[in-house]
Order: structure tokens, then sequence, then C-alpha cells
């Protein structure tokens, strides 16, 4: 049943962990069948219950599924192993379009910025007790939300959008809560969810963004909470407009007790308008990283939402790592205050290669889609076929399997650093590797 790979320990946390190191490993395998806990009991001398606790664990942490008298398998996506791994190696000489990295020649200098806000901190230095906000940094922060039409509420700071996300689920969710996920969706969020010990429920999306009755549905099925991405979805490009936004407002309205979760994927990279949802339901959050404007090494994200749910997160900050650092809050704030990105410049040169290579495929007979952003997603009849295929033309794309979860195949297409000349090439490249089979959407 287990191959090779013998289960280990004699604390319920030992066993766990060492079945998680194994599923990692990838000696245990995607739907391999684990040993029923009074067998696996047995044959480590343990008590039963101690079995069942870890099997509990793993459940929870998104390693294992159990199915009644069928007994306990590994997920068919574990969370331990991480859709990040789903990934192709790039070879020297290809050229890398998969990697989801924005543009350096984009992206501001950080240099005099910190080295000011290291003076900054010189002259006043941030101790224990003191806020863990800069002041004007949530000032700047709320006058932006405020300008886009997001409600009123207070500003927290954390590292990062996905590290915002989770603190916001952790707030309000307890393992076994169902959570509606885009389909197709953000990996890492993807893999988030599970190993929160949540639920994930697919809703599929078009350019426009989620579709209404999908989320009617998996918030009529129990659903807890829905994440949307309002900008520049990852990966399709896609983002919400002004009628799709009424439209899922009017479903959340018949769910006020959903917790709403959104992130502003797009924020100073795209110059579409947002239409934000938050207003309608209980509890909400909405999220802003400067990963894509200013630099994913910044691990910087802003954040409001109710007063409950701000005050939990900020509670629960306290306890962990206390706050970001007020030295990259600052640096944050003087490169904001600068303009030290033009947002309608960035937009725009992600916009014309997001573009051209969208028609240069359609003129190919291959449908394609990004609307915002910097990807482009292509629906394929054979995933890893099209993979192959434009590794051995000399491109590497990103496999749809990371972002997926029940939607049909394709990949995902970076155009961040494509050049003009390498338009054609690129869409002669996929055509040839999709032997142009007509895409079925993605949802």
């Amino acid at each position: 049943m287990l191959g090779e790979y013998p289960i280990e320990g004699r604390r319920a946390a030992d066993i766990s962990a060492s079945v998680e190191a194994a599923v990692s490993a990838g000696e245990l395998r995607p739907g391999q069948l684990l040993p029923p806990m009074r067998e696996l009991a047995q044959t480590l001398g343990v008590n039963p219950n101690t079995v069942a606790a870890a099997y509990r664990t793993l459940r929870e942490r998104g390693v294992i599924e159990t199915d009644g008298r069928r007994g306990s398998r590994v997920r068919s996506k574990p969370a331990t192993t991480g859709r990040e791994f789903i990934r192709v190696e790039v070879p020297a000489g290809v050229r890398d379009a998969a990697a989801g990295n924005p543009d350096t020649a984009l992206l501001p200098p950080l240099g005099p910025a910190f080295a000011w806000a290291a003076a900054q901190g010189d002259r006043e230095p941030v101790l224990y007790g003191h806020a863990p906000v800069e002041p004007e940094l949530a000032r700047l922060a709320r006058a932006d939300l405020d300008a886009d039409g997001v409600p009123a509420g207070p500003v927290a700071v954390a590292s990062g959008s996905l590290d915002a996300i989770e603190r916001v689920l952790a707030a309000h969710l307890r393992p076994g809560d169902t959570v509606a996920v885009e389909d197709p969706g953000w990996g890492s969020l993807l893999d988030l969810v599970p190993a929160l010990g949540l639920r994930p429920v697919p809703v599929g999306l078009d350019d426009d963004g989620p579709l209404p009755e999908d989320v009617r549905r998996a918030l009529a099925a129990g659903a807890s909470a829905l994440i949307v991405t309002d900008r520049a979805q990852n990966p399709t490009g896609a983002a919400v407009t002004a009628p799709r936004a009424r439209a899922l407002r009017a479903v959340l309205r018949e769910h006020p007790q959903t917790l709403l979760v959104e992130d502003d994927h797009g924020h100073r990279i795209v110059d579409l308008p947002l239409h934000p949802l938050a207003g309608v339901t209980r509890h909400w959050a909405f999220v802003r990283s400067a990963a894509k404007a200013y630099g994913p090494d910044l691990r910087f994200a802003v954040l409001t939402g109710d007063d409950v749910t701000l005050d939990r997160v900020r509670g629960r900050q306290r306890l962990g790592p206390g706050w970001v650092s007020r030295i990259t809050q600052r640096a944050v704030l003087r490169l904001w205050a600068d303009g030290a990105v033009d947002a309608r410049a960035v937009a725009a040169a992600y916009g014309s290669r997001r573009d051209a290579l969208i028609a240069a495929l359609a003129r190919r007979g291959v449908e394609a889609y990004g609307r915002s952003g910097m990807n482009v997603w292509v629906p394929v009849s054979d995933e890893t076929g099209a993979v192959a295929g434009l590794l051995h033309a000399g491109w590497a794309v990103a496999p749809g399997a990371r972002f997926r979860v029940q939607a049909p195949p394709g990949i995902r297409i970076t155009v961040s650093t494509l050049t003009e000349g390498e338009i054609a090439v690129l869409a002669d490249a996929v055509a040839a590797a999709v032997r142009s089979v007509p895409g079925r959407g993605y949802v």
C-alpha cells in the first residue's frame, strides 16, 4: 500500500510530520491510500486515538482527505507539495514567459527611498509599543481607497497580499469551513486555503470576473467566504466590470454573513477603474499589494475592512511578528509621495504587450484571454503537450495545472518583458504547440 515508505512516530505530531514529509518528498503520491487507523496504530504500537489525531491534523493541513469507508488518502493536490512545484525548469537559451514577474525596467529604484526611511529611523527610532502603522502612510492609503470607492475602515499593513488574506481567513474561519475561490485562480491562494484546513469550492469566471450564478450556488451550498480578484486576475487577466460588480453585490446581499475578501491585484499596473464589492456583507477585507508595481521583495500590502475583522487581524499580528518594519513602511510612503511609479505608463506598457500577443494569436486561430495585467491565458486541449512543445521551441510558459481546480486545461504566458519583435515569434510557437485547436474558454 505504501511501497517502501514507512510511517513513523509514537506521538500524533510525529506521525503527521512523517506523512507530511513523505508527501513533500514525493514518496507518498497524490491519491495514494493511507493505512486504516487501527492497522497503523497496531504497526506503530500506539493507541488508535493517537493515529486518529494525526490524521485529523493532516486533514486540517490540507495534506490528506477522508472519504468514509473508502479511507484516507493523499489529496490530489496536497498543500504540503505546493503548486509552485508544478513549474517548468527553464534551461539556458530558453525564453522565460512563465515566472509571472514584473518587468524590472518598470520598477522604481528603492535605494533612495530606503536611505531616507533609514535616516528617519535614526532620528525617530521605532520601539516596542509604538504604533504598528506609519500614520502618514495610513492617511495616504485611506485617501487612495476612498477615491476608489472602498468603504471606510481602519488600515493595517501586512507582509504581502497572501499574508493579509491568510490573516483575514484565520480571523473568521475554522478548519472544515468552505471558501469560494476563482477557478482558474492564483496558485498560491489555492494552496493556502487547504493548508488552513479550509475546503475550496471553485467558482468560474470570464473576462468580467467571477460568474454570479456560480457564486450564488457556492454561497447557497454553505460557503463561508468568497475571495475575488478585482483587477489583473492571475492567471486570466480578468477585471471586474461595473455591471458584474452590481450582479455580484446583489448575490452577496442574499448572503450577508459571507466573509468577502477582495484582492486588488492590479493596483498601479492597470488603468481600468476599480469596482469594489465591499460593503454589502457584515465582514469584509480589501487588500492591495506593492509587489507588482514597486517590487516583489518589498513584501508589503495594505488592507482595510470592517472594524471586527481588522481588530482581529491586528490583534493576532501583535502576538506574532508584531508589525511590519516601519522602515519599510516609510520607504513605501516615500515612493508613493514621490510618484515613483507612473501607473499610466506601466499599464500602457503591459497593455500593449498583452494586446499585441492576443491579437497575434487570434490571427493564427488561437483563442486567448487577458483583459488586464501582465498575463495571457490560453485554453488548450493538451496542457502537457503544449508546454512541452513550447519548451522545445525555446519558450517556457506556466502549466495551467498550477492555477486550476476544475477548470479546463490552459497555459499562462507572462508578457511583462516581451519585446515587439518577439510577439510574432511567440505567437507562431504557441499556434504550432496547440495545433490551433479551438479553446473552450476558462469556465
